[in-house]
C-alpha cells in the first residue's frame, strides 16, 4: 500500500514538474501557440521563422500571473492616492522636462491641441518622465497573459498579435522589447494596440519610438488625448459652488467619488454650479467629481469639482478618477511652478 501511494506520488509530482517545465520552457512547443503561429502567418504573412524564435525564447512568468490575480482591494483615498504624484520632487521633474522638450511640446500643443503641462504630467504619473517603464521582456509578459492567464486571455492574445506587428513594423527585435508586468511599452505606456494606432512619428525618422525619442513620445500622448475627443482651450475640472442646503441630496448622486454626467445647467438647478467657467464652455454633459481630503488637523474633509469632457479624455488613459485628478492636479503645479 505504502509502496502504491509512494509511486502515485512520483508520477504526481513528475507530472507537476513537466507542466512546470512546459510552461516554464518552450512555448512554442505548446499546441495552443502553435495555433497562434499559424494564425499569424496566415491573416498577417508573419514571417514562421521569427515567430517560432520569439516563442522558444519566452519565459512563463508566475510573479505576473500572481500580480494579476491579486483581489482587488477598495480604491484609496484621495488625499492618500495624490502625494506619490503631487510631490515637489515631481513636480521639479515636469519643469525640468518641459524646459528640456518646450519645442516639440509647443508643436504638439499647435497640432493637436494639448497643453504641454497635461502631456508633461502624464508621463510624471505613469513612469516619473521615464524612470520607471518597467524592466519586463515584453514578449514574456504578454505570452504569459496570453496563454497561462485564462480570466483575460482574450484581451492580452489580441495585445500579443498587436506586438508582434508592432515589432516588425519597427523592425525591432520582439524578444528584446521590455516594458511593464502587463505589456504596456515606453515612456507613455502604450498597450501595443494603442501604440498601433495612436502613437506617432513626430521626429521624421521613420519609426516610433516610445522609448528615446522626446518628439514621439510627446507627440504619442498629445496624439491619443487628441484622437479621444480632446477639446482645445477648455477646461479639464471647475470648482463646483454647491448651496450647504443642497449639499446632500448632491452627494446622493455620487456613485464611488463621481456622479452621472449631465448637463451644466441641470447641476445648477439642483445647486451645484460651476465657478469661474469660461464664457464659450463647451456644452457637452459634466459630471459631479467628489475627492477626499483632510484639513490642517488630519480631519476628513471634500472638495467638489465639475468634471469637463477632457477629464473623461484623461480616463480613456486610465480608467480612474483618481488618475485623471492626479494628472490634472500635477499639470497645474508643473505650469504654475515654472
Amino acid at each position: 500500500m505504502r509502496r502504491a501511494i509512494r509511486t502515485l506520488l512520483v508520477f504526481f509530482c513528475a507530472g507537476l514538474v513537466a507542466s512546470s517545465c512546459l510552461a516554464a520552457g518552450n512555448y512554442a512547443a505548446r499546441d495552443d501557440v502553435r495555433a497562434f503561429i499559424d494564425e499569424m502567418a496566415v491573416e498577417h504573412h508573419y514571417n514562421r521563422a521569427v515567430l517560432k524564435r520569439a516563442f522558444t525564447m519566452a519565459r512563463f512568468q508566475p510573479r505576473i500571473v500572481e500580480a494579476m490575480q491579486r483581489p482587488l482591494l477598495e480604491p484609496p483615498k484621495w488625499h492618500d492616492y495624490a502625494p506619490q504624484f503631487l510631490s515637489q520632487a515631481r513636480v521639479e521633474g515636469g519643469v525640468a522636462y518641459w524646459n528640456a522638450h518646450a519645442a516639440e511640446l509647443a508643436r504638439a500643443e499647435a497640432r493637436f491641441g494639448v497643453p504641454p503641462e497635461i502631456i508633461v504630467a502624464i508621463l510624471g504619473v505613469e513612469t516619473y518622465y521615464g524612470r520607471n517603464i518597467g524592466n519586463h521582456r515584453a514578449i514574456d509578459a504578454l505570452t504569459t497573459l496570453a496563454f497561462d492567464y485564462p480570466r483575460r486571455a482574450t484581451f492580452f492574445r489580441r495585445e500579443l498579435k498587436e506586438f508582434l506587428l508592432l515589432a516588425r513594423e519597427q523592425r525591432a527585435d520582439p524578444v528584446a522589447l521590455k516594458g511593464s508586468f502587463a505589456g504596456a511599452l515606453g515612456v507613455p505606456q502604450f498597450m501595443p494596440g494603442s501604440y498601433r494606432e495612436f502613437a506617432v512619428d513626430f521626429d521624421g525618422d521613420g519609426r516610433i519610438d516610445l522609448w528615446t525619442s522626446p518628439p514621439d513620445i510627446v507627440g504619442s500622448v498629445a496624439s491619443y488625448l487628441a484622437r479621444h475627443d480632446w477639446q482645445r482651450g477648455q477646461p479639464v475640472l471647475l470648482p463646483a459652488a454647491i448651496a450647504e442646503d443642497n449639499l446632500s441630496a448632491v452627494e446622493r448622486r455620487l456613485d464611488g467619488g463621481i456622479s452621472e454626467r449631465r448637463s451644466a445647467e441641470a447641476w445648477s438647478q439642483d445647486g451645484a454650479a460651476a465657478a469661474g467657467a469660461p464664457p464659450d464652455l463647451a456644452p457637452d454633459p459634466v459630471a459631479l467629481l467628489m475627492l477626499e481630503e483632510k484639513d490642517a488637523d488630519g480631519n476628513e474633509t471634500a472638495s467638489y469639482w465639475i468634471a469637463c469632457q477632457n477629464f473623461y479624455v484623461l480616463t480613456r488613459y486610465n480608467r480612474s478618477r483618481l488618475y485623471a485628478s492626479a494628472v490634472y492636479m500635477l499639470a497645474n503645479a508643473i505650469r504654475l511652478t515654472r
